[in-house]
């Protein structure tokens, strides 16, 4: 009787300690990912300043003061404003018509 009573208590006290190793691993992770969190919220702010700093590059860069200086400079001297001709123009919400652009052009 009492090795069914000593196999009974050890028999518990293993799969205690089982669910006891299940919950302090779990832990651990959840410990891992709260201590990564404040370096990816860095990152995630550092990005979201390169962002901003380009976004005021390029709208710096596409002023119109730079771009007249731009086509002042020589190397964008070759370009010369399209002839009317060339200019193709588009009626607002083609793209929703079921037509396809080779009907639209030969119209």
């Amino acid at each position: 009787m009492s090795i069914s009573i000593l196999a009974r208590v050890s028999f518990c006290i293993f799969f205690f300690c089982m669910y006891l190793y299940k919950y302090i691993d779990k832990s651990n992770k959840l410990t891992r990912i709260k201590m990564e969190l404040p370096k990816i919220e860095k990152k995630v702010f550092e990005i979201k300043e390169k962002n901003k700093k380009l976004q005021y590059e390029i709208s710096c860069f596409e002023s119109p003061n730079n771009l007249m200086k731009l086509v002042r400079s020589c190397e964008f001297s070759h370009l010369k404003h399209p002839l009317v001709k060339d200019v193709l123009k588009l009626e607002k919400g083609i793209a929703l018509k079921n037509k396809t652009l080779s009907n639209f052009l030969n119209e």
